[in-house]
Order: structure tokens, then sequence, then C-alpha cells
């Protein structure tokens, strides 16, 4: 905020020419991505969905309609929100993917629509058939599997769907300035700005911000608990969303001031990389607290923590793409250049 401040301040200076730092990538700051625009902002459009699920279903816990005994109501309810959360992952992928430059809008709609779910369908599947295998009584039924299929392809598709005709019907997302046609050249970085060393530290503190009350909902997964405090844990969840926006503001921030502009995918998985750690959590936790033997329980365990945690970094990454996008436009919209 500071920052910004002290931009705005600066906008009736009496020089218009860019001097130092940040200020000199401000033909740049805006490129598209090299790699890849249309996975980046299919995965923060995905994102957006799980962000809307995260904070629909606290206010459903916290209003009483979800009892925390009833887990398999908590289920249905989290897989119906992020069914009928589709329209916002198509609405914010077709405007990125629209703001990059991007002319493929029906692969971005279909990609939309498919990648995350079909993630999760095939882990999910696969640890089914181990069950049905060992005729276990806790497998899915095949009903069940063709109503949640149905729920995909009868539901959320089509909300996606008419998300991404709205999203690229809208005007381009407004940025304050002018891409050049030349890339300017990023000068030698030191070793502690290297993309691999800022995004592992950009995950640190996102996941600092939950990992107590990680235990406790691991607690109630896995050691059959009761978890009851959805107060607090949605007190957690804005500082989960204010450390992810912190951090990588401040990341993109040192980034652009080495005059590296390649913001976009970093700014995503700085706090994404959250996940990482989130995994990490799970592998000790499943070592030191749990007694699991075998591979079909230990798979199970593993298959269902690994959607935990691309479902967090979907939600984390997006946290900071976003907030990182708002500030790039409103310090960049605070100077003047020609």
């Amino acid at each position: 905020l500071a920052l910004i401040f002290s931009g705005n301040a600066n906008r009736h200076a009496p020089t218009a020419t860019p001097q130092s730092g940040w200020k000199l990538v401000h033909g740049d700051v805006f490129r598209a991505p090299a790699f890849s625009p249309m996975l980046l902002s299919v995965l923060a459009g995905t994102g957006v969905q799980v962000f809307a699920m995260a904070m629909s279903t606290m206010t459903f816990a916290l209003l009483g309609f979800l009892s925390p005994a009833n887990r398999g109501g908590l289920l249905t309810a989290l897989l119906l929100l992020f069914v009928f959360m589709g329209s916002f992952a198509g609405y914010y992928a077709a405007r990125l993917y629209k703001l990059f430059g991007g002319k493929a809008w029906k692969k971005n709609t279909i990609l939309t629509a498919t990648l995350f779910p079909s993630v999760v369908c095939v882990i999910f599947f696969t640890l089914d058939v181990m069950l049905w295998y060992q005729g276990a009584s806790t497998a899915v039924p095949f009903s069940t599997m063709c109503a949640l299929i149905l729920l995909w392809f009868g539901i959320s598709l089509p909300l996606v769907l008419v998300g991404s005709y709205f999203g690229f019907k809208k005007e381009v997302f407004e940025v304050p300035v002018r891409t050049n046609i030349i890339p300017k050249t990023i000068p030698d970085q030191m070793w502690y700005t290297h993309p691999l060393f800022a995004i592992a530290l950009g995950g640190i503190l996102p996941f600092g911000a939950v990992c107590i009350e990680l235990f406790f909902i691991m607690s109630a997964l896995w050691l059959h608990q009761i978890y009851y405090v959805f107060g607090f844990l949605m007190i957690v969840l804005f500082i989960l969303i204010a450390t992810c926006a912190e951090i990588t503001i401040v990341m993109c921030y040192f980034q652009l001031c080495n005059e590296d502009y390649q913001w976009w995918w970093r700014s995503f998985l700085s706090s994404g990389s959250a996940a990482i750690y989130l995994f990490l959590y799970a592998v000790w936790y499943f070592v030191s607290k749990l007694e699991i033997t075998g591979f079909v329980s230990s798979a199970i365990y593993f298959g269902y923590m690994f959607i935990i945690a691309l479902g967090f970094f979907l939600l984390t990454g997006a946290i900071g793409f976003f907030a990182c996008f708002w500030f790039v436009r409103k310090i960049y919209g605070a100077i003047k250049v020609d």
C-alpha cells in the first residue's frame, strides 16, 4: 500500500520518463506469458471456482445448514457447490485468455470445464476400482459414479460455457500502459531471484497460516473426530487470503525491480507452491500419526490428499495471481509514460 501511495504521489511529477527499477519495464509488464497463456487462464479460472466453492461452503456451515457430524452431507455440499460455481471459472478464464490475445476460445472453454474434474475423476475411479477388486463395502456404487458424471456434463459444463460466453463478450481487462512490439532483454539475475527459489519461498507463509488448523482437519478426516469450529476456520481462510496476496505482491515487486517482467506464471506458482508443503505435511502425518497398512489403504490416503493438495494449489494460486494482477495495474496506473 505504501508503494501504491508513493506512486500516486508521483503522478504529477515533472518528469514523465521512467528512471529505474520497475518503471523501466512498463512496456513489457503486461506482455502475455511466454509459456502456455491458455493453461494459465484455465488454472486461474478454476482457482476462482474453488475459491467460490470454499467461501460458499464456509458460509453455509456458519449459518448452520451443514452438520459437522454428517460428513456425507458436507461432501455432497462441496460437490454441488463446485458444480454450480462453474460459471465463475468460465468467465474469468475467458477474460484472462482474451487479455493474453488468445483466439482458440472453444479449446479454452473445454479445458476450463474438464481439466481439473478429469484429474479428480481419474484418481477417484482408480481408487474405486481398487476397492471393488478387494470387495470392500466402502466402494462407491456404479450408480453414484454415473450421477457424478451426469452432474459434470449436465450442469458444470453448461455453466462453464455460459460463463465463458459472457467473459469473451466483455471488454478486455483495461491495462494502464501499452506493450512494446519488441520485448525488452531481461538482465542477468542473482541466484536468489531464480524462479524456483522464489516459488519455493513464496509457499512457506501461506502454508504456515493454515498448518495449525490443518492438524485438526486431518484428525477429523482420518481419525474419525468431529470438526466443529467453522467460525475459526473462516478466520483462518481470511488469513490465508491475506497471506497469499501479500507474499505474492512482495515477491512480484522485487522481481519487477530487477527488471524481470515475466511475472504471470510466477505470481500463480509462488502462492500455489503452498500445496507442495501441504502434501509433505500429509506424508509426515501418515508416517507419524496414522497406522495405515496395506497398499490399497495407503493409495486411498495419498490419492485423496493429492486431490486436496491440487484444490489447495488452485485456490492459493488464484488468490496470489489476481492480487498480483491488481497490484501491477495499480502501480503502473500511477506513473505517466509517453
